[in-house]
């Protein structure tokens, strides 16, 4: 992929959702249609030829990114939302988050048994939501080998929850 300032679309507000939180907001991206292309051609750039059977996205903003990926790449599109938003049969993982908790869930008869699915969230911070979620595909009955996510925060030590698994991001801040 050619360089892109992909920073220059991502803006950074204070003390949100809560005071002492910088948050990485990633709408900028989405509001414009070279800054979005480039995220998904670089996806698809990465993952062409590779063995990964799906890719599962956490809710929301990790689906406008996972789903025209899924399109492209001609792979199924597994959705991981909060609780109660999916129906049917789902299995669910509760989990701490830096602010909160919170509880996800899947539809297990989504996730391809015995494959590998990449996992994919738009940014990638201590990584409470992608630990839960990559426990639940595993029970599910897959493998995630790779995490995806558009930005990375280094700096709050995702590496020490998400152990046995590649990590990437587009772009990553070392600092606040």
């Amino acid at each position: 992929m050619a360089d892109f300032d992909l920073d220059m679309f991502i803006r950074k507000i204070p003390d949100f959702p809560k005071k002492g939180i910088l948050f990485y907001d990633i709408t900028g991206i989405l509001a414009n249609p070279k800054a979005l292309a480039y995220c998904i051609d670089a996806m698809a750039e990465l993952y062409q030829g590779s063995d990964i059977s799906a890719v599962a996205a956490i809710e929301a903003r990790g689906f406008v990114f996972a789903a025209p990926f899924a399109v492209r790449m001609n792979i199924p599109l597994i959705l991981i939302r909060k609780r109660g938003k999916l129906p049917g049969k789902v299995i669910s993982k509760k989990f701490t988050l830096e602010y909160t908790e919170s509880e996800i869930e899947l539809q297990p008869d989504d996730v391809p048994v015995g494959k590998r699915v990449l996992l994919f969230d738009d940014l990638i911070a201590t990584g409470g939501t992608l630990n839960a979620a990559k426990e639940l595909i595993e029970r599910a009955g897959a493998t995630v080998p790779e995490i995806f996510g558009v930005i990375g925060l280094p700096f709050l030590h995702y590496e020490e929850l998400l152990t046995d698994v590649t990590i990437r991001t587009l772009i990553q801040y070392e600092g606040e």
